[in-house]
Formats: structure tokens, C-alpha cells, sequence
């Protein structure tokens, strides 16, 4: 399995989804590593994704640029007075990808946040040809968050391989009907369902 993971929105659970399909996919016998190519603000989630991978990666290769600011990647690089070093991304990308089967790579944000004035998350995943998976969190609204960043992805040429769901917010009512509304807009697959609270993923 190799994928771009992305997410309709910050904080809809990316880190914890990748670290989740990293840990069973191993379990199932692959050899999965993720890579968080860009960390704005700590550096918690690239730590978290090198110990799924029973840290076999170090962890500039996890994350090569680090951006300390909590802000979007062009907006942090602007206060650090830095342009973002996509040849150092694309460079580690490369060369994990040569030494492992299966490669996860987990985006910054939502699909169109600035990484540079002129170059999105989508031109990312783009010059990484990596099918894309997204993170849909289960609450009143991921309709249009989902079909929105879906729509920009097959525009951008791209293909969307499916989404999995994150169930955040379990009592929100729309969390029953979400699921097959997206199933049936969007025709693609819902490639898991992550439960709220789940600690481990059955592949």
C-alpha cells in the first residue's frame, strides 16, 4: 500500500489514521514506513509516525524541513525568512520510496494549504504520484468539506483511491448517514472506518 494521505480540513486526524494503517499494515507483514515531509509548529506528529515504523527511519527522514511556527508551511517559512526546500522533500521522498515497498505519506493541513506562493499540498502529491487517500472527519459539514477536496483532486489529474472515516465526533447526528451519502455521491470506496477512540486497525 502507498498513498498520499490528505484530510478535508487541519486537525481532522491524519497523523492518527497514518499511524494506525502504518502499524497494520506491518502487522500484516508489509513494510510500511510514513513520512510527515513537513511539520509546522512541534514536531510531535513525525515522532509519532517514526515509532509506528518501530523507528527505522531517523527522524529528518520522517520530516526533513521542520517549520517552528504553527502556521501554514508559507506563512511559517515568510517569519522564518526561508523558502520551504522542496528538493530536500522530494529528495528524501525518492529515496525511502527506493528502499521500501510501501511508502505513506501524510500532507500538511487540508488539500490546497500553501507550501509556497505559487505550490499547494496538491502540487506535492502531483510530483509524488501517489494515489490519494482522504481523511473525512464524521461530522455535520464533511459533505461539502469531502466532495470539495475530491473535486480538486480528480481536477488536479489525480488519483483519489478512497476515504476513510474518521467517527471524531460520534454523537453528531450526521455521523449515521455521512458514510453512504459519500458512498453514493462520490462513487468511491470507504476504505476504513476508524473508531472513535480505536487503538489498533485489522487489515
Amino acid at each position: 500500500m502507498n498513498g498520499f494521505i490528505t484530510g478535508t480540513d487541519t486537525d481532522v486526524g491524519k497523523t492518527y489514521v497514518t499511524d494506525l494503517l502504518t502499524r497494520g499494515f506491518r502487522r500484516a507483514g508489509l513494510d510500511t514506513v510514513a513520512l510527515k515531509p513537513l511539520c509546522c509548529g512541534e514536531r510531535k506528529d513525525a515522532e509519532i509516525l517514526r515509532q509506528a515504523a518501530a523507528d527505522e527511519l531517523t527522524l529528518n527522514d520522517v520530516n526533513p524541513v521542520w517549520l517552528r511556527p504553527a502556521l501554514a508551511p508559507y506563512a511559517a517559512s515568510m517569519i522564518e525568512n526561508r523558502s520551504v526546500d522542496l528538493d530536500l522533500i522530494l529528495e528524501t521522498f525518492q529515496r525511502i520510496r527506493r528502499q521500501y515497498r510501501s511508502v505513506l505519506v501524510e500532507g500538511v493541513g487540508g488539500w490546497l494549504v500553501p507550501i509556497r506562493r505559487d505550490y499547494w499540498v496538491r502540487d506535492l502529491a502531483r510530483e509524488m504520484g501517489l494515489p490519494v487517500v482522504v481523511v473525512v472527519s464524521n461530522r455535520l459539514g464533511c459533505l461539502n468539506h469531502t466532495l470539495l477536496t475530491v473535486e480538486s483532486i480528480r481536477t488536479a489529474g489525480l488519483e483519489c483511491a478512497g476515504l476513510i472515516v474518521n467517527h471524531q465526533f460520534p454523537d453528531d447526528p450526521s455521523a449515521c448517514t455521512n458514510p453512504g451519502l459519500l458512498e453514493d455521491l462520490l462513487g468511491l470506496p470507504i476504505l476504513h472506518e476508524i473508531q472513535h477512540g480505536q487503538r489498533a486497525l485489522e487489515m
